[in-house]
């Protein structure tokens, strides 16, 4: 890697009459301070050259190498010029501005096609070498490790573009005897003609009447009778409104962030503020967004997307007792919002759906423990109460490759384990596609990300959000939605129809 910059220094007061002592300074720091990092017995480092003076300015070149960065040389410089100035001449450094600055570095392959990333004035690529021009940046951007992120981020979109197509990491880890398929209709649409669900308000949202709400009620009790109490999980209620720094910690708002909801703030209370917003609807009977846009906030958070990252924040730089490990928690009064647009089909895969989401947080053999007793409660759920043909695969969560989390490729013992149901409706099991329903999620990454500590060792953490509505479309393409031909274990649970309404 080769780093070349250029900056301008603004000190205090005039520095006419000192660029000796300056000189003197940056000499000893390419010996010494721009060296530090350098391994024993290897050249390298960062080093000052081509000094200008002009009044109360001090222009700078800096080269490095991978060992110290420009970036951090620069800042370096900056307080050893302040310390030793301010002592002498009772000056310091006011400021830094990047005149220019240009990275190279290697890449492990060519771009397909063109790179963009914020902050940069020009990339371009010879062979596998990549230059990349740095815009403007401020002291705090250079503090704040925006140069590395920028490389990184450049590495990552090169293999994002040799990833794109290639399927999901599957790996197959168990599959159920077949059962005999009873019909094979698509259940929403028969509850649709039966009157039990109806499409909602806005896109992606589904009211369930009497018969259809049970049915997901019915699942919400087996989830938390068969698997969620048996294991002694806890019940927490969460909050609808995460912010975006959760979100970062996550993963999501790198991952996702095409697929969240996003909530905007009223900007006042005021009602004269909205007077003139409120004498339009009462004259039209329609909201003027244009005004309604001056009115609110940019927005800050979004709509719950999972339940567990604020489950996670709840505990961000906590340092959980021994005694309390495995934690084992779970929240099930708030919905999930996800911006499906073109994906959306039926109630299993909408912009809002209800879910019980289970985290846990403790050791990785704790959590490995975990694992297999969550894996056989569901299995005792699908086989004995719910009947249901499904399987079990490894795969890599979408979200995480894409924020960098872990790279796709093998079997291991942490990651997610995906449940998937045949759907009749759908083709021959072996050419359609099933319905992820369920999945079982390890990783050490949020107790890292949110500072989690135990008193004496490392923290994994993990989730396994339970779809009512995932659940029950599996259900129903399965078993079909005549509630006498549904298995006893189900029924057992499920006990009499509601009586529910008729239309006229």
């Amino acid at each position: 890697m080769k780093f070349e910059l250029i900056c301008l220094m603004t000190f205090s007061g005039s520095i006419k009459d000192k660029e000796d002592d300056i000189s003197k300074m940056l000499s000893h720091a390419n010996q010494d301070l721009l060296k530090r990092g350098v391994p024993t017995g290897v050249e390298g480092g960062a080093s000052a050259v081509d000094v200008e003076y002009n009044q109360n300015k001090l222009k700078l070149k800096i080269v490095s190498d991978r060992y110290v960065r420009a970036h951090d040389a620069v800042l370096r410089l900056k307080k050893k010029l302040s310390q030793e100035m301010g002592k002498k001449h009772h000056i310091g450094v006011r400021g830094v501005e990047i005149i220019s600055y240009e990275v190279e570095f290697q890449v492990d392959k060519m771009p397909e096609d063109t790179i963009n990333i914020p902050y940069s004035e020009d990339i371009k690529f010879d062979e596998n070498k990549c230059t990349l021009k740095i815009g403007k940046l401020t002291q705090d951007q250079l503090a704040n490790n925006y140069v590395d992120r920028m490389i990184n981020r450049i590495k990552e979109k090169i293999d994002a573009q040799f990833y794109e197509g290639k399927g999901e990491q599957w790996i197959l880890l168990w599959c159920s005897e077949e059962k005999d398929i009873v019909w094979n209709k698509d259940p929403t649409v028969e509850m649709g003609k039966k009157g039990w669900i109806i499409k909602g308000p806005t896109k992606g949202k589904w009211f369930y009447r009497p018969v259809a709400a049970k049915i997901l009620r019915t699942m919400e009790k087996i989830a938390l009778e068969e698997v969620m109490k048996p294991l002694g999980f806890e019940e927490v209620i969460g909050s609808m409104m995460v912010p975006f720094d959760t979100w970062i910690e996550t993963g999501h708002m790198e991952g996702v962030p095409n697929e969240m909801y996003y909530v905007s703030e009223p900007i006042t209370r005021d009602p004269k503020e909205w007077e003139e917003l409120v004498d339009y609807i009462k004259i039209s009977k329609e909201v003027p967004i244009e005004l309604l846009s001056k009115l609110v906030s940019e927005p800050k958070s979004g709509i719950c997307y999972a339940q567990c990252p604020v489950i996670y924040w709840s505990l961000k730089n906590r340092t959980l007792a021994d005694e309390s490990l495995p934690l084992l928690l779970y929240e099930r009064t708030v919905p999930s919002a996800r911006y499906e647009s073109g994906g959306r089909h039926g109630i299993e895969r909408v912009d809002e759906f209800h879910r019980i989401e289970p985290v846990y947080i403790g050791t990785k053999e704790q959590l490995l423990e975990l694992k297999e007793k969550m894996i056989e409660r569901y299995r005792h759920v699908f086989e004995n109460i719910l009947e249901l043909e499904w399987r079990m695969a490894e795969v890599e969560p979408f979200y995480l490759q894409q924020a960098g989390s872990r790279e796709a490729g093998g079997h291991t013992e942490e990651g997610t384990i995906d449940f998937e149901a045949y759907l009749p409706y759908r083709g021959e099991r072996e050419e359609s596609e099933w319905l992820e329903f369920q999945n079982l999620s390890i990783f050490k990454k949020y107790t890292e990300s949110f500072n989690i500590k135990s008193q004496t060792k490392a923290l994994y953490s993990g989730c396994s959000g339970i779809g009512l509505e995932r659940w029950t479309a599996a259900f129903l393409a399965q078993k079909g939605i005549d509630p006498s031909k549904w298995p006893n274990g189900f029924k057992e649970c499920y006990g009499d129809s509601p009586k529910g309404l008729k239309l006229l």
